[in-house]
């Protein structure tokens, strides 16, 4: 008898559900290993004045995210594959030691830029994964050939850096991930793009078991830099592989001439919280990768929100304009889709400008309270010194 996987399980759905529950699983079980590990050895990352925690806390998530995701995807051969996922792999295991070393020493940016840069190279040069298209927004179809490699390199790069700034608070840039990458698979499966479909469900399994300890307040872990630079990279080959893959989708039912819109609107969160706080840096003559708490998500912390208000409410945000855009794509252009976009994009500018003037109240509230009771408990001290001493 044959016990080759693919001849137990020949339907490609079942294969990418149990590469699901597989990477579900190990990310579940091997966290709290990961945890204990962590505590013995004292790898902890202890809070720093901008951090929203106040305890010391293991940040080697992106380990169990790593393992998890691979192990699911390597279960199966996929005759789809191609050599673009050698080169992704290729990739993963480059940023994956320089994650951990990031975690472990704190890297310098520009080291980590470059890396970026050398990953986003094997993949874009290496495997010719490009953006070739603009689908007509403002105008624009085809690009140039070294535009769309410089294009598509600055991309990726943006898109692994948005997704490590995002990583805030408990659960958003994981619920995130999770949410970006299971929406691009579900569309690759319908297209019988199998072996990005699995990549995809297998990233979004492994977070939904790294989520349940990311929110936990008694056993949490973070998936700390080797994680959200492993995320933010998979989700970018994801988007511009579906942007690529529907300028030269023939099929009418499934062709997405609205996919450069869609993908951006997947990934509002961290693109539009990149673009806000990298100018807001720049415009105070500021590097743009100077840490602060000038992130949406920070903002709404520290007016008075929980770390799971915070970032269910920008998954239901994603989830919704997700939605909404998809219905409009069949009643409007790309180019008004576009300036949809950047109307979405204004009101978020003027939601955070908002919370920040609210915070800005509230932090000279506290300062006035604090300066008002001290002021009360030095009278008191005087009229109780008074009564004891009246000569």
């Amino acid at each position: 008898m044959n016990f080759i996987f693919e001849n137990l399980f020949f339907e490609k759905s079942y294969q990418v559900s149990i590469s699901m529950i597989l990477s579900f699983l190990i990310t579940w079980r091997s966290i709290p290993v990961i945890i204990n590990i962590c505590n013995l050895k004292g790898l902890m990352v202890d809070p720093i004045k901008r951090s929203s925690h106040e305890t010391p806390t293991p940040t080697f998530g992106g380990v169990a995210i790593f393992a998890s995701t691979l192990i699911g995807y390597m279960l199966w051969n996929f005759n789809d594959e191609g050599f673009l996922l050698h080169k992704v792999f290729a990739g993963l295991v480059i940023l994956f030691f320089l994650g951990i070393k990031d975690d472990l020493f704190a890297l310098d940016a520009l080291k980590k830029l470059g890396s970026q840069v050398l990953v986003a190279i094997i993949v874009v040069v290496g495997s010719d994964l490009r953006i070739t298209s603009f689908f007509g927004i403002f105008g624009v179809y085809e690009l140039h050939y070294l535009v769309s490699i410089f294009f598509t390199i600055f991309l990726i790069v943006a898109l692994i850096n948005s997704f490590n700034l995002i990583d805030g608070v408990d659960g958003l840039s994981g619920g995130i991930g999770m949410i970006a990458s299971a929406g691009f698979a579900l569309w690759f499966a319908l297209n019988d793009e199998w072996s990005m479909a699995c990549l995809g469900f297998s990233l979004a399994a492994s977070l939904l078991g790294f989520l349940r300890y990311n929110f936990s307040p008694n056993n949490k872990i973070f998936m700390g830099d080797t994680g959200s630079l492993i995320v933010g990279f998979i989700i970018s080959v994801l988007a511009i592989k579906f942007v690529d893959h529907n300028v030269h989708n023939t099929n009418p039912d499934t062709v997405y001439k609205n996919a450069p819109v869609i993908a951006i609107i997947l990934l509002c969160v961290p693109i539009f919280d990149t673009l806000r706080v990298f100018g807001l840096r720049i415009l105070k003559g500021k590097s743009p990768f100077k840490a602060d708490r000038l992130h949406l998500h920070h903002l709404m912390v520290d007016n008075g929100l929980s770390h799971i208000a915070t970032s269910f409410i920008l998954y239901f945000a994603t989830i919704s304009l997700t939605a909404i855009t998809y219905i409009l794509r069949k009643f409007y252009t790309n180019t008004q889709l576009s300036l949809f976009l950047l109307i979405l994009f204004v009101a978020y500018l003027l939601i955070a400008r908002n919370l920040e003037v609210r915070r800005l109240k509230y932090h000279k509230q506290k300062i006035s309270n604090k300066d008002l009771d001290s002021k009360i408990t030095k009278k008191t001290k005087i009229k109780f010194e008074g009564s004891i001493n009246p000569n």
